[in-house]
């Protein structure tokens, strides 16, 4: 168990002695390492319920963990309105770093997922044209996501959805037709060259759902290619033309029927979404009997709940899909499907910065940027850093400049200089017949500089911030550790001396050194980043 878990024991147990079940509560670094080494809010978040200010409760608890003598608490401390602030032993602190150095990355596993069965659903573009950078976007949180659900020991499933019917494929299909007659491209039509290019292949008849079910395959081909180079990958294609043509539609919507959630009004059928907190009622079937997209969407995600029967289900959705939340999930309850099984994540808008301006960019205009060519700039794995660096839902700008830079301005360089230093640290130690294999029992005593200690902790960390990226569905929240524990690294390396120390020293430092090189790899990994042996 970690250091901050034996801490939440320690609490748990403090808290039951001042007549308190199952308080809810927070243990994180403070913000001054100068106040401790942890904190907690406890007496806060227990004030009200007990009816005494929050600096009395703290001191309660303080004087309960002080009386429990806990060998790896070497003091507590109650600050500002009623903080706990605890001092950790040094050697706590080193007990940890020989079991990271024994279990390798499962240090880090949190056991939260129990074996439930996940689907992850993301990027599922429009198979009408190339990815561009947003897909990319959206496809690395998605994948991220997928890898920290695994980690957390959940079994899961990477769905790509195949828009491969309705509206978009006949707007598909009529430009292709226009391009080979050579006239004027659709008003709302698809103008990128790849349309001309497909235009030239298409030999089928003069059907607007012919021509653009043909170019389907071929556009999904590209989609393919694209993904993995940036390292993504599907388990499952599913195609909307299966849930439609399978009549799973029309079961649906008969299933709502017989829940009493629809109704007709001037011939088209609608949810009665209202009575599930959607914001109004949506319509399922028109007035000339075609269903809308809503149904087909609710149908979708029935098979994934109802009939796959997958435990939980995340949907990635781009800003323009945000309109759908509530009434995918409104339908699910009025299928008696719990809505919490359903989680929908919506990303927001990317653009790229060129020259200070940001650059406007549309699909359908064929003025997309495509995902391939962010990747031919900067490298897959700088892609899925840059990424990976901020959370879906603000808007993010690349700066393509600075993503280029080979500098420390450089964030992504930076971080991945960190895992490079300590290569070609083994690999000096190796060319001095520096002995290596023997560092998980090595004495880590020796470690008290305040240099190595702000490293060790930051190592140690990363367990707490995968579990809580993973909780939160927040992978930018391992890419921040990693700048945090390079920055801890790289003041280290700075500022001590590793394989000209002392041999007792030197060791001890190697050690630390390895444990930083597992939790860096295993952050890596988890962003599905290769890191580097040089730079």
């Amino acid at each position: 168990m970690s250091i901050a878990g034996e801490l939440h024991v320690l609490l748990d147990r403090a808290v039951r002695e001042i007549g308190v079940e199952g308080a809810r509560y927070e243990i994180e670094e403070p913000a001054n390492p100068a106040h401790g080494d942890l904190a907690s809010n406890v007496a806060l978040t227990l004030s009200k319920a007990l009816g005494r200010p929050p600096r009395q409760v703290a001191e309660a608890l303080a004087a309960e963990v002080l009386r429990a003598g806990p060998a790896f608490v070497t003091g507590v401390e109650v600050a500002g309105p009623g903080f706990l602030n605890f001092r950790v032993s040094p050697a706590a602190y080193q007990e940890e770093l020989h079991t990271l150095l024994r279990e390798g990355e499962r240090f880090f596993r949190p056991e939260l997922g129990g074996g439930e069965r996940v689907q992850v659903e993301f990027v599922s573009a429009n198979p009408t044209g190339p990815l561009h950078i947003g897909n990319g976007w959206l496809g690395t949180y998605g994948d991220a996501l997928a890898r920290l659900l695994s980690f957390a020991g959940y079994q899961v499933v990477r769905e790509y959805y195949v828009n491969d019917t309705g509206g978009q494929i006949r707007t598909l299909g009529a430009s292709i037709l226009a391009a080979r007659k050579g006239e004027a491209l659709p008003e709302e039509g698809y103008k990128g060259d790849y349309v001309f290019t497909l235009a030239a292949s298409y030999s089928g008849p003069d059907d607007v759902v012919a021509a653009g079910r043909w170019a389907v395959p071929m556009i999904l081909e590209e989609i393919k290619e694209s993904l993995e180079s940036l390292g993504i990958g599907f388990d499952s294609w599913f195609s909307q033309a299966s849930i439609e043509d399978s009549g799973a539609v029309a079961d649906v919507v008969r299933r709502l029927e017989e829940s009493g959630s629809v109704y007709e009004q001037e011939g088209a059928l609608w949810f009665e979404a209202t009575r599930f907190k959607d914001s109004r009622d949506r319509v399922l079937r028109k007035s000339n009997g075609d269903y809308t997209y809503l149904a087909g969407d609710i149908a979708y995600h029935y098979n994934k709940l109802a009939i796959r029967g997958f435990d939980l289900v995340v949907d990635v959705f781009g800003a323009d899909h945000h309109g759908q939340v509530s009434s995918i999930k409104a339908a699910m309850e009025a299928l008696g499907i719990d809505p919490t099984r359903l989680e929908i994540r919506i990303g927001q808008m990317v653009s790229l910065l060129e020259e200070g301006e940001a650059v406007k960019f549309s699909k359908r205009a064929g003025t997309a940027i495509p995902l391939t060519w962010l990747v031919e700039e900067l490298g897959a794995d700088a892609t899925r850093l840059l990424i990976l660096s901020s959370s879906i839902d603000r808007a993010a700008q690349v700066d393509l400049a600075r993503a280029k830079a080979t500098s420390m301005d450089n964030p992504v360089y930076y971080m991945q200089y960190a895992h490079a230093r300590i290569a070609a640290l083994f690999r000096n130690a190796t060319e001095r017949g520096v002995l290596t294999g023997h560092l998980e029992s090595t004495d880590l005593s020796v470690l008290r500089e305040a240099r190595e200690l702000e490293l060790l902790k930051q190592v140690l960390r990363l367990g707490q911030v995968v579990e809580m990226a993973v909780r939160e569905r927040a992978p930018h929240k391992v890419t921040a550790w990693l700048m945090e524990v390079s920055a801890a690294f790289h003041r280290f390396y700075h500022d001590l001396t590793v394989l000209g120390a002392e041999a007792n020293v030197r060791d001890g430092r190697l050690a630390l050194v390895r444990g930083t090189q597992i939790a860096l790899q295993t952050a890596f990994s988890l962003l599905g980043v290769t890191p580097l042996e040089e730079m």
